[in-house]
């Protein structure tokens, strides 16, 4: 089975390909939470699950700033241009969509099938998400283009099929 060590690289190196072909935008990994911007007090979780011989949750939680900067790049628009709630909500599912497809190709040969759902973004305070007993976790912090800050996480398990 893989190890959490090459689930965090992968989950890194998968982000940091998404951001940089699809939102133009260079990422970087930060070792301090203390470094970084932070999170904003109101966020945008965006939630993918997969199941297989490994089964979980792929999050992406960002701040409606950096969402607005997300969406905005990814559409090619200006960032100081409105966005309305549902852009912002639909870049962040489609960058959880992508992060998911480019960490599947990665793992795969090691950890079988897996079948995907369709993203989920909520919008609140203080969001957190969890899978219950025997689930593992994985969670890096990136600086957005040395603006933003950005929190990438994993929680999976192995199947019990």
């Amino acid at each position: 089975m893989i190890t959490t060590m090459s689930l965090r690289d992968s989950l890194l190196d998968s982000a940091k390909e998404v951001f940089e072909t699809m939102a133009f935008m260079a990422l970087e990994e930060v070792a301090d939470e203390q470094e970084g911007p932070g999170l904003e007090n109101e966020t945008l979780l965006g939630t993918i699950t997969f199941k297989g011989d490994l089964e979980g949750c792929l999050a992406i939680c960002c701040g409606c700033r950096c969402a607005r900067t997300i969406g905005a790049n990814m559409l090619g628009a200006d960032p100081d241009e409105p966005m309305s709630d549902n852009d912002m909500s639909d870049a962040i599912g489609e960058v959880a969509n992508m992060v998911m497809g480019a960490l599947k190709a990665r793992i795969q040969e090691e950890v079988g099938t897996m079948e995907v759902s369709i993203p989920s973004v909520v919008r609140g305070r203080e969001l957190r998400n969890s899978l219950g007993e025997r689930a593992s976790k994985i969670s890096v912090m990136v600086n957005l283009e040395e603006e933003h800050s950005v929190q990438f996480s994993l929680l999976y398990r192995e199947s019990q099929a």
